[in-house]
C-alpha cells in the first residue's frame, strides 16, 4: 500500500488559482470612509503596490515569480501521506489523506505566502516589514522569509500566545525578526487598549492595529505592512497546497476526493487546500468542503455577515465578511491561530454559495483527535490543526456508519512541537470546552450598528 505521495520538483505548479475569478457572486468591495469603495492606491501606505495589484486581481491564474519558487523548493513540493494507522483505529472504510504542511522549516503552511510578500515587498524597494501573529505560526514564517530575504521583520504576538508559546518567540528572535507581545506600549493603539484594559489577553484585531500603525507612521516610507491570511492574495498564494494535491492524488488514481476538510480561522490553509477543489465544485463535481472552527470562536457558524473592520482600531477598509465583531476578545484557548474576529472575504462568499459547510467542533473533541492521530500516525499535530483532525474522525466514522469508501482529504496545517503546554494542560484535565455565550456575542456584535451591510447574493445552484 503507497502512505506517501510524492511530487519531483519540476512537477511543482508554477502558477497560483485565483477563485476571485470563478465566484459565481463576485465579491463586494472593500470599503473606506463614508462608505465609499476603496481604490487600489489607498491601500499604497499599506502594502506594495505589487501585492495590491494581486489583491484586486480577477485573472485565473497568476505566474508564480522564479525567485519565489527557488526559496519554496526547499521544503515543495510536501508529502501527500494515507492515515492508513488512523483509518485502522477508527475502523473506517474511508481513505484518508492529508497534505503534510508541517514539513516547512517553520512548520507550517504559513511560508507558502510569506515567502512570496517577502520577494513583492524587496522587488518594491521595501526595507522592513511589520505583522502581527496569534500562535506564532505566521511570525515565524514571516520571520524565516524576511531572514532569507534580506528583510527587517518586527511581530506583534496576541499576549495569551506570547506568554504561552515562549519558543514562538525565540524562533522568531533566531531568523532575526523582533517579536513584542500585543498590546504593546510602543503603539498608540496598544496604549490605548491597554489604559481600558491592562489585563486584557490581546486579540488579533489589536495585533493588526498595532502592527500597521508602526507601518504607516514610518516617515522614511520603507516599511509595509504583511497579512498572514484573510486578504485575497494571501488566499492565492497558498493554493499551491491544493494544486499539489490534486496531481498528487491524481498520480495514485484518485480523480476527487469526495471531501475536503481543512481548519479556519482567518482562512488561509482552508483556501490553500479547498479552493482547487470548490473551482471543481463550481463546475459539477460533487464534494463535500468543509472549514471547521472553535465553538469559542464561531466566526463561520454564528457570526452575521457584514461589512466590519480587519482590527480593533479600525485602520483597515471594511471588508464583507462573516464577523464576531472588530472589537471582540476572544477566550484564550490554545488554538491561537483560530481567535480571529472575521473571515477571508472569499471563504465568506463561497459559504454564502454553500459551496463550503463550515462546522465548529469543541477544544476537547479536537484535543482528543489530535492525541489519537500523534499515538497512531506519530505526528503531533498543532493544536489548530486538530480542529481538522476532529472533522476528519467525525467524517470516518461517518463512512463507516454509511458503509460507503469515501475518499477524505485534509490539510495537516501544522505541526504541535511547539504547541506542547496546551497538551499539558489537557493531560492534566485543565482544559475546558466554551461555547460563546449568546449575550456575549450579541454584544460584541453592538459595534457594527451604523456600518454599511453587505447584500447577501447567491445563486442558489448549491
Amino acid at each position: 500500500m503507497q502512505t506517501k505521495v510524492l511530487l519531483n520538483v519540476e512537477d511543482m505548479p508554477r502558477q497560483w488559482y485565483n477563485l476571485a475569478a470563478d465566484l459565481p457572486s463576485p465579491l463586494q468591495p472593500p470599503l473606506g470612509p463614508g462608505g465609499i469603495p476603496i481604490k487600489p492606491e489607498m491601500l499604497a501606505p499599506v502594502f506594495p503596490m505589487n501585492i495590491i495589484e494581486q489583491e484586486v486581481s480577477t485573472q485565473r491564474w497568476i505566474d508564480i515569480p522564479q525567485e519565489v519558487l527557488e526559496v519554496l523548493w526547499k521544503w515543495r513540493p510536501s508529502p501527500l501521506q494515507r492515515a492508513c494507522a488512523l483509518e485502522k483505529a477508527l475502523g473506517t472504510p474511508a481513505k484518508i489523506f492529508f497534505k503534510n504542511e508541517s514539513v516547512s522549516p517553520p512548520g507550517s503552511h504559513k511560508p507558502n505566502t510569506a515567502v512570496a510578500q517577502a520577494w513583492y515587498n524587496k522587488q518594491f524597494g521595501i526595507k522592513r516589514i511589520t505583522t502581527e501573529t496569534g500562535a506564532g505560526q505566521w511570525g515565524s514564517a514571516l520571520a524565516f522569509a524576511c531572514s532569507l530575504l534580506g528583510l527587517e521583520c518586527k511581530v506583534f504576538m496576541v499576549r495569551i500566545s506570547f506568554d504561552q508559546k515562549p519558543f514562538r518567540k525565540l524562533m522568531m528572535e533566531t531568523w532575526g525578526a523582533k517579536c513584542v507581545a500585543s498590546p504593546s506600549t510602543e503603539t498608540n493603539a496598544g496604549r490605548e487598549i491597554l489604559a481600558k484594559h491592562p489585563d486584557t489577553p490581546g486579540s488579533l484585531g489589536i495585533a493588526i492595529s498595532e502592527a500597521v500603525e508602526a507601518a504607516v507612521t514610518d516617515g522614511t516610507g520603507s516599511t509595509r505592512y504583511s497579512l498572514g491570511s484573510v486578504l485575497n492574495h494571501v488566499m492565492l498564494h497558498q493554493t499551491i497546497i491544493g494544486l499539489e494535491a490534486k496531481k498528487q492524488l491524481a498520480k495514485i488514481g484518485i480523480v476527487k476526493p469526495d471531501v475536503v476538510i481543512a481548519c479556519a480561522g482567518g482562512g488561509s490553509n482552508f483556501a490553500g487546500i479547498a479552493f482547487p477543489f470548490v473551482n471543481d465544485k463550481i463546475n459539477g463535481a460533487e464534494i463535500d468542503i468543509i472549514p471547521v472552527e472553535p465553538t469559542s470562536c464561531p466566526t463561520m457558524t454564528r457570526g452575521p455577515f457584514v461589512y466590519d473592520h480587519g482590527d480593533a482600531a479600525k485602520m483597515t477598509p471594511l471588508l464583507p465578511m462573516h464577523s464576531l465583531g472588530h472589537d471582540f476578545i476572544p477566550p484564550p484557548i490554545h488554538a491561537g491561530g483560530l481567535r480571529y474576529h472575521g473571515i477571508a472575504p472569499l471563504v465568506s462568499q463561497s459559504i454564502i454559495e454553500g459551496l463550503v459547510t463550515p462546522r465548529a467542533i469543541d477544544q476537547i473533541e479536537c484535543y482528543e483527535a489530535a492525541v489519537l492521530f500523534a499515538r497512531v500516525e506519530g505526528i503531533i499535530p498543532a493544536p489548530e490543526t486538530s480542529h481538522a483532525i476532529a472533522a476528519v474522525m467525525q467524517e470516518a466514522k461517518k463512512a463507516k456508519e454509511e458503509g460507503k469508501e469515501k475518499v477524505i482529504l485534509f490539510n495537516f496545517s501544522g505541526h504541535g512541537l511547539m504547541d506542547l503546554t496546551g497538551y499539558d494542560r489537557f493531560f492534566q484535565g485543565k482544559l475546558t470546552n466554551y461555547a460563546l455565550p449568546a449575550s456575549e456575542m450579541g454584544n460584541a456584535i453592538k459595534e457594527l450598528d451604523g456600518l454599511p451591510r453587505p447584500k447577501v447574493v447567491r445563486t442558489g445552484k448549491w
